[in-house]
């Protein structure tokens, strides 16, 4: 996650937002109270701003409601502490390839995951919700899409790293 912030003389303030997913969030604080929010496409490069996907404009106490609900104050997911407990340890989690992953254009083995990590992989959704159950060595993966993967905490940690970075 990249963050960036800039005072707009006269206006307010500007926060821009890379995320890990590879999107572009703008904020606008303006100093009448008034908050706008656009949502970018991403460019060539992590750092350069596509067209306006969406643009909200929120005023203040909006804009405090929608902090508290993104922020976890009105509701936190107890899910995963169930889920653990359930399963004894075993964790289900759902992880999008991004934009940027080392994993990108290599296959399941080619990364050796099962071997590296310990993860098993049970599914992957691609971008067009094309599914593919307990896919083999030979799966691809790509940009966007989301694979559905079985683990300890530790092993899907180690997953997320090598899926991202390439290394350990």
């Amino acid at each position: 996650m990249h963050f960036k912030e800039t005072d707009l003389p006269g206006i307010g303030r500007k926060y821009w937002l890379h995320t890990r997913s590879g999107e572009h969030l703008v904020i606008v604080v303006h100093n009448d109270e008034r908050r706008d929010l656009f949502h970018m496409e991403s460019g060539d490069q992590a750092e350069d701003l596509g067209d306006m996907v969406s643009l909200v404009t929120l005023d203040d106490d909006e804009a405090r409601a929608v902090a508290a609900i993104v922020g976890g104050m009105t509701y936190k997911p107890q899910f995963q502490n169930e889920r653990e407990v359930m399963l004894e340890g075993l964790l289900i989690e759902w992880l999008r390839i991004e934009p940027h992953a080392a994993c990108i254009g290599k296959t399941i083995g080619e990364m050796n995951i099962r071997q590296v990590t310990g993860v098993a992989i049970l599914a992957a959704v691609d971008k067009e919700k094309q599914k593919q159950f307990n896919p083999g060595p030979e799966y691809v993966f790509t940009s966007g899409a989301t694979i559905v993967v079985a683990g300890e905490r530790d092993q899907l940690k180690q997953l997320k790293q090598w899926l991202t970075d390439g290394r350990m």
